[in-house]
């Protein structure tokens, strides 16, 4: 298996990386406003081209699969679909808010993952780190940044997309006993999402192309896959 390339287009912050088991090779993160469709591909071009990596090296496909924008996961998926049938090569999905707990590191507080649902409400699920891996507790759950607040038990760990109003509202209640990790380390980067794909891919793991997609919750406008 030679290079991954990773795609995580799931909220406004986009991210893609080409991955080697030893070496990130190129990361492009950015903000992109809602404009996926014209803004994606051209920087997967742009990257690949600076790197002197032609499509036919790339071994394995990885996609941010939800929760997130609808819009913005479709067209992340449609994009990474495109690259594994027309390379026959793998395909992985990895869970969105599988990929932000990696950037805290190891720790033994709970850590809770977030990302903005839109209108004013946050999507966010537990994690634990237990073994040098990072596990989910329990289902993805959606509300705003006080219902979020009383899901959280004594001291723990958010890192993720949460505003100036969403921090308030959490220190209003707990103080410092919840760590806020600082933007650096709640931006989710496509090199987290490439390594948790390469480690599925390891263990000879890999998704079918055509069924792969988002799955809806029971609040319009967010995504969730499993």
């Amino acid at each position: 298996m030679s290079m991954l390339i990773a795609i995580d287009t799931a909220t406004r912050f986009a991210s893609i990386a080409l991955y080697e088991p030893d070496r990130v090779r190129a990361e492009y993160t950015w903000q992109t406003n809602d404009n996926h469709t014209v803004e994606l591909m051209p920087t997967v071009v742009e990257m690949m081209k600076r790197q002197g990596v032609d499509p036919a090296q790339l071994g394995a496909v990885a996609v941010s699969t939800g929760p997130g924008s609808f819009t913005g996961l479709r067209i992340g998926l449609a994009v990474g679909k495109g690259l594994a049938l027309g390379l026959d090569i793998p395909l992985l999905g990895i869970p969105t808010l599988d990929i932000l707990p990696y950037a805290v590191g190891e720790v033994s507080l709970p850590t809770w993952s977030i990302i903005q649902a839109g209108r004013g409400r946050l999507c966010y699920a537990e994690y634990r780190y237990h073994r040098g891996v990072w596990r989910r507790q329990g289902d993805f759950e959606v509300g705003s940044a006080a219902q979020f607040s009383e899901r959280l038990e004594g001291f723990a760990v958010a890192c993720g997309e949460l505003t100036k109003a969403d921090i308030e509202v959490i220190r209003g209640r707990f103080g410092d006993a919840v760590v806020i990790t600082p933007p650096a380390f709640a931006t989710r980067r496509a090199a987290f999402l490439a390594d948790l794909a390469w480690r599925r891919l390891e263990r000879g793991e890999q998704d079918d192309l055509m069924a792969l997609s988002p799955l809806y919750l029971h609040h319009p406008g967010v995504v969730c896959s499993a």
